[in-house]
């Protein structure tokens, strides 16, 4: 976990235990496989873990930095970003706010009608600014609900490139390390993804922060 005023990030001469090629899905299913690994990544252009860590695509690293991994309850690992429901990228006027509670640490936290709940150690989604504070290494997670109004939503799209969308009354933020949600209505089964990618749908998400899952060479 990083605390304030530490160095991120420790010079090292080891060799890694894997090479991964790919993006954020293909990182987190080696960090599954092996946990607490030391991985050289070879990203893709799509990694948005990549771009939150400066991880090269050529080249040897030489510093070696601890990430935090998601583990979801029924779906495994994630290395960078969950959204439940309609991604805040793809808001639109139309998108309908559903009734959902959040609990963060055993409290609840929120309960209302949102449109989008982002938990997240990354910082980016699809290059996006999604979530400026995120820091894979912190040893905690943050959380986004989403209960802009129709017309709110065309002008936070505009400012999510340079992350300047937040702070918002209407976009709530809250840090912790174990998140769950749950969409109230009975039946009321939305969207799931893992690090960019559709997992199908779900009325309710277990989420926990897995601090220094693994090693990457940067």
């Amino acid at each position: 976990m990083i605390k304030p005023g530490e160095e991120w990030g420790t010079p090292t001469t080891a060799a890694p235990d894997l090479e991964v090629a790919g993006d954020d899905v293909a990182l987190a299913r080696a960090a599954a496989d092996r946990p607490g690994a030391l991985i050289r990544f070879r990203p893709t252009g799509g990694s948005d873990l990549a771009r939150a860590v400066g991880a090269q695509t050529t080249g040897d690293a030489s510093v070696e930095v601890r990430l935090d991994a998601l583990r979801v309850e029924d779906y495994g690992l994630a290395c960078n970003m969950v959204v439940l429901g309609v991604a805040p990228d793809r808001l639109r006027r139309s998108s309908r706010r559903r009734p959902v509670t959040v609990t963060v640490d055993g409290i609840e936290w929120f309960s209302g009608r949102a449109a989008s709940v982002v938990v997240a150690t990354g910082e980016f989604r699809h290059g996006l600014d999604l979530v400026p504070r995120g820091h894979p290494g912190d040893g905690r997670v943050e959380v986004q609900v989403y209960a802009l109004a129709p017309g709110e939503r065309a002008g936070m799209r505009a400012r999510l490139a340079a992350g300047t969308h937040v702070p918002h009354p209407r976009i709530v933020q809250r840090t912790g390390q174990k998140i769950d949600v749950r969409w109230a209505r009975e039946g009321s089964r939305r969207r799931i993804e893992l690090d960019g990618r559709g997992r199908g749908r779900t009325d309710r998400a277990a989420i926990e922060v897995v601090a220094g899952a693994y090693r990457l060479l940067v």
